[in-house]
């Protein structure tokens, strides 16, 4: 079986980024890139806000 070389950790709701941090040390990865994607919301009228921002972490394995 090959070991994941790499993974990607998403800051769930009602979790910190300390947190995300903390469950991807736990799992034996360190944090290389982060990524901050824009979640809109649609509104009736046609207009568009954002709605959160998602924050992912891609993780290495430690050695």
């Amino acid at each position: 079986m090959v070991a994941q070389m790499s993974k990607k950790f998403r800051v769930e709701d009602k979790e910190t980024i300390a947190d995300c941090l903390d469950r991807m040390k736990k799992e034996g990865f360190m944090p290389i890139r982060r990524i901050e994607k824009p979640v809109y919301k649609e509104n009736k009228d046609g207009s568009i806000e954002i709605l959160k921002q998602d924050i992912i972490f891609v993780g290495a394995l430690i050695q």
